[in-house]
Formats: structure tokens, C-alpha cells, sequence
């Protein structure tokens, strides 16, 4: 384990960064794998299979940028089983170091994509977050879009600290092997930290805000602008009051300390270049 590397006392998560370090990039403080979607799906699928327990956190820029100022953040980030890069400028930030990401793997897409295998698979899922009609509608539409979908249940993400053991031991009663949180960053990691070992689940994503989306309460870019890395744009036109500091201040500071990051690598290149 990496010096430094500490949980809260009585955290036991699975995975540390170290034992999944070999297949992993390193951009500014964050290490992601180098999973494509359909990889991402496989490897957590087969996690299932197998009954092996892990979570998956999806990062992008602002989340990136929030682990730097937050050290329990940080450390959860770093002992996720996968980490995988929900941003573009993520993506293109990783041809800097020639290790090279191979897509986006965004949580929004990764749920449907986790709800078709879970169909194939036979495996049961739960889904914990978002306002109670919000979660109950995006559950209906994805058991519309994924028929057969063996949801185990599902619950609001607005709770009291001390109901927080209560929601986790409906989820492990519930038998679900996959489960969904979105709670928010970094609202959803504290809890899945304080609760790992009452979950039950096998593999615990954490989405964000992505059943707001499922659901239409919030609309996602278009795949274009998605493409284009503009995607928190279209978000900032939906809620400018409420996301303009954000991502004014994450923006401008991962633009700045990939810049110099650019500029130190070329520099030490130079000195490590044999001189004529």
C-alpha cells in the first residue's frame, strides 16, 4: 500500500491502488484503468460471476479536481477495485503521457449497458439515490428499456446519518448483486465507505446524478457536444447558478496543472535527450 495510504479505522474496502497499479494511467492525482466500455462491463460482470466484491468510480474533471482538496475523497478514488475516466478531457490528457485511455467509459451509459448484462445474467440489481420519484421513474424506464431486468429494489438517497445502516441492510437482504448509488460526489462515497461491509453487493457503482437523467429530470448533451468534451457546458446552461463557480474554479485549475505537467515533461525530455 502506497505510503500515506490510510482509511478510517474501521473502513475495509477491497481493493487497494496498488494492487491494481500495472494496468493503470496516472493523470495528475488520479490513476485510471485502462478499460474500455466493453471491458468495464466484463470485468464487473465477471466480479459477480465469481462473487468477488468491488467498487467501481467513475471520475471525471470536477470530481478529479475535488479528490485534490479533499482527502477522504482521495483515498476512496485510490482504493476503488476499477477507476475509470467519465470525461473526455480526461481521455485526450492521457495522450500526454502516451498511455493512451481507450474511451470515455461515462456512469449514465454504464448503467444501461451493466442492466442488459444483468438481464443475460440473471443478476439482480438495486438502486439507491436520487428523490423518490425520481428513483422510482428511472427504474421504470429502465425495466421498459431492459425487459426482464430482476430489480431487487430500490430507495431515495435522502436519509438521515443514523438511517444509513438500515438502507444498507436492505440492500443486502434484497440479494442484489449489483448495485447503483447516486448520491452525489462525494456524498455517495462516504456512504458506501461507511457501509462496504453491510452491503452485500458484489459491485457498487457510484452514478452521480445519472437517474436525474434516466428519469428527464436533466438533459444530457448531445453526442457531439459529448464528443467535443463540452458536455459540463450543456450542463452549465441547464444550472448556471448553481454550477458556474464549479466549474469555473475545476476547469481553469485542471487546465492550468495539465498545462504545466505538459510543460515539465517536455522539459525534462530536453535534459534527458543526449546532446550532440
Amino acid at each position: 500500500m502506497p505510503e500515506g495510504f490510510l482509511m478510517p479505522p474501521d473502513t475495509a474496502l477491497p481493493h487497494t491502488a496498488e494492487a491494481a497499479q500495472p494496468g493503470r494511467v496516472q493523470i495528475l492525482n488520479g490513476r485510471f484503468d485502462k478499460l474500455s466500455m466493453d471491458q468495464t462491463v466484463e470485468e464487473l460482470i465477471q466480479a459477480v460471476r465469481t462473487g468477488e466484491r468491488g467498487i467501481l468510480s467513475t471520475v471525471n474533471v470536477a470530481i478529479l479536481m475535488m479528490m485534490r482538496s479533499s482527502p477522504r475523497l482521495q483515498r476512496f478514488i485510490d482504493a476503488s477495485r476499477w477507476t475509470v475516466a467519465d470525461g473526455q478531457p480526461l481521455v485526450w490528457a492521457s495522450h500526454l503521457w502516451q498511455q493512451p485511455l481507450p474511451e470515455r467509459v461515462a456512469g449514465i451509459d454504464l448503467i444501461d449497458r451493466l442492466c442488459a448484462r444483468a438481464v443475460q445474467e440473471g443478476i439482480g440489481v438495486y438502486f439507491l439515490g436520487a428523490e423518490s420519484d425520481i428513483v422510482r421513474s428511472a427504474v421504470g424506464i429502465l425495466q421498459a428499456r431492459h425487459r426482464g431486468l430482476d430489480v431487487r429494489g430500490y430507495a431515495d438517497g435522502y436519509f438521515r446519518p443514523d438511517q444509513a445502516p438500515a438502507r444498507a441492510q436492505a440492500v443486502a437482504e434484497s440479494g442484489a448483486g449489483l448495485l447503483f448509488v447516486a448520491m452525489g460526489v462525494p456524498r455517495q462515497e462516504h456512504f458506501i465507505e461507511e457501509q462496504w461491509d453491510n452491503l452485500g453487493a458484489q459491485v457498487v457503482v457510484g452514478v452521480g446524478g445519472s437517474l436525474d437523467v434516466i428519469a428527464g429530470r436533466r438533459k444530457r448533451a448531445p453526442a457531439f457536444v459529448q464528443r467535443a468534451g463540452l458536455e459540463w457546458a450543456y450542463r452549465l446552461a441547464q444550472e448556471p447558478r448553481r454550477l458556474f463557480r464549479r466549474y469555473l474554479v475545476t476547469n481553469s485549475q485542471f487546465l492550468g496543472l495539465i498545462s504545466w505537467s505538459a510543460i515539465a515533461q517536455v522539459s525534462r525530455a530536453r535534459r534527458a535527450a543526449p546532446r550532440p
